[in-house]
C-alpha cells in the first residue's frame, strides 16, 4: 500500500525550498521568543543553580497560563496546513509506557518541559509498575480524559539519598485509593518518593509536565504495585543512562575491542551504573571481565555490588556444564541483556524483600 511518503515532492525543488524556509522562519521566531528577557529559555537559564523546589516554584506560571503554548501549536498547525510535508520545529519524545508520547517544549540542564499525551486504549490492563525518579515535577492537567489517578508513595531516607541506598533495605511502595483526575489541576511531586498511574480513561489525557532532575546518587526504582516490592533499580543520572545504552549496543554487536569502555564505566560514581557495566562486560567477554570482577567483589564501596560480583565470580570456578553454558566458565545470570534505559526490568542487584 502506498503511504504519504510516496507523494513527497522530491522533484519539486521550489516547493521543498519554500517548505524549509517556512520551517526555518518559524524556528527562528520561537528561538527569539524563548531568548527574550521574558522568554521560557531565559527563565530556565536563570534557574540553572537553583534547587529543584525553587525551580518548580519559579516556573509554575508557564504551566498556569498556556496562551504561549496555544500560540505555538496554532503556528505548527498552520505550517502543516500550508504544506502537509513540512515538519514543525518541535522535538518529539516517546511515551515511557509505549504510548504516543509528546513534544519537548524546553530542555536545559536538569529542567525539561514537555507536552505529554496519554492515549486512551479500550480494555487496557491496569498498570503493574510504579517508578520513582529522583527530582521534582509539576504536572498541569490540560485534559483529564475521564481518568482516575492512583498515587504511590515510598519512604527514602537522607542516607539513601546520599548514596547509601540498598535494595535489601528499601522501603515498600504504598498504594493510595484512586481518585478522579481533574482538568485544570496541577500536581506537585517529589518524584523520588511519589509516583502515580492513570487508569479508566474515557479518552486521551493531555498533560503539561515540568520536571527537574538534577544528578542524584539515589537510583531510579521500580516497584510491583500489587505487592509493593522493589523489582528493579537503575542509574538515575542521564549521562549514565546514555552510556548504559551504548554499552548494551556494543555488547549486542560483540565488540570485544571496546572492553576498555566497559571497564571505565565500572568505576562510575553510580553503583547501579557500575554493576550494569560489569554485567555487560561479563556477557561480552568473560575472560576480560574476570580480574575486574574479582576486584569489584573485593573493593566496591557498595555492599550489594560486592555481593553480586562475588556471586558472579564464583560461577567461573564451577566445573564445566554447571553454568548453563556449553563449556562452562561463564556466568549464566549475566547473559541476559541489561536494561538499556531506566525502565523496569525483572532483575536487580539484590531483590528486596519488600511487602505491601
Amino acid at each position: 500500500m502506498s503511504s504519504r511518503h510516496d507523494h513527497f515532492p522530491r522533484a519539486n525543488v521550489a516547493r521543498r525550498l519554500a517548505m524549509r524556509r517556512a520551517v526555518s522562519d518559524l524556528d527562528a521566531a520561537w528561538r527569539a521568543a524563548d531568548a527574550a528577557p521574558d522568554g521560557l529559555v531565559t527563565a530556565i537559564a536563570a534557574l540553572a543553580d537553583a534547587s529543584a523546589d525553587v525551580a518548580i516554584a519559579r516556573l509554575l506560571p508557564w504551566l498556569a497560563d498556556t496562551d504561549w503554548l496555544r500560540g505555538r501549536l496554532d503556528a505548527a498547525l498552520a505550517l502543516l496546513a500550508a504544506d502537509p510535508f513540512a515538519r514543525p520545529p518541535m522535538r518529539m519524545v516517546g511515551g515511557s509506557d509505549g504510548g504516543a508520547g509528546g513534544l519537548v517544549l524546553a530542555d536545559s540542564g536538569a529542567i525539561r518541559l514537555t507536552l505529554q499525551l496519554r492515549p486512551y486504549t479500550a480494555n487496557s490492563a491496569a498498570p503493574g509498575t510504579a517508578v520513582f525518579v529522583p527530582g521534582r515535577a509539576a504536572i498541569h492537567v490540560l485534559d483529564c480524559g475521564g481518568a482516575e489517578l492512583r498515587a504511590y508513595a515510598v519512604a527514602v531516607s537522607a542516607a539513601e539519598e546520599a548514596g547509601g541506598f540498598t535494595a535489601s533495605n528499601a522501603a515498600p511502595c504504598l498504594t493510595q485509593p484512586p481518585r478522579p483526575l481533574r482538568t485544570g489541576e496541577t500536581l506537585i511531586l517529589d518524584t523520588a518518593r511519589q509516583s502515580f498511574t492513570l487508569q479508566g480513561t474515557g479518552h486521551d489525557v493531555l498533560l503539561l509536565e515540568l520536571t527537574v532532575q538534577p544528578p542524584s546518587r539515589l537510583p531510579i526504582r521500580a516497584y510491583d504495585i500489587a505487592s509493593g516490592r522493589l523489582t528493579h533499580i537503575s542509574a538515575s543520572r542521564r549521562d549514565s543512562s546514555f552510556r548504559q545504552m551504548a554499552l548494551a549496543l556494543l555488547r549486542q554487536l560483540g565488540r570485544t575491542d571496546a572492553a576498555p569502555l566497559f571497564i571505565a564505566e565500572t568505576a562510575s560514581e553510580d553503583f547501579a551504573a557500575r554493576w550494569n557495566a560489569m554485567r555487560e562486560l561479563v556477557a561480552l567477554d568473560p575472560a576480560a571481565a574476570l580480574p575486574h570482577l574479582a576486584a569489584m567483589a573485593a573493593r566496591d564501596p557498595h555492599p550489594e555490588v560486592r555481593r553480586a560480583a562475588a556471586a558472579t565470580h564464583a560461577l567461573f570456578s564451577l566445573p564445566s556444564g554447571e553454568t548453563g553454558r556449553e563449556r562452562g566458565g561463564g556466568p549464566g545470570p549475566c547473559t541476559s541483556p541489561a536494561p538499556s534505559t531506566p525502565k523496569p526490568a525483572p532483575h536487580t542487584l539484590d531483590r528486596a524483600s519488600c511487602r505491601a
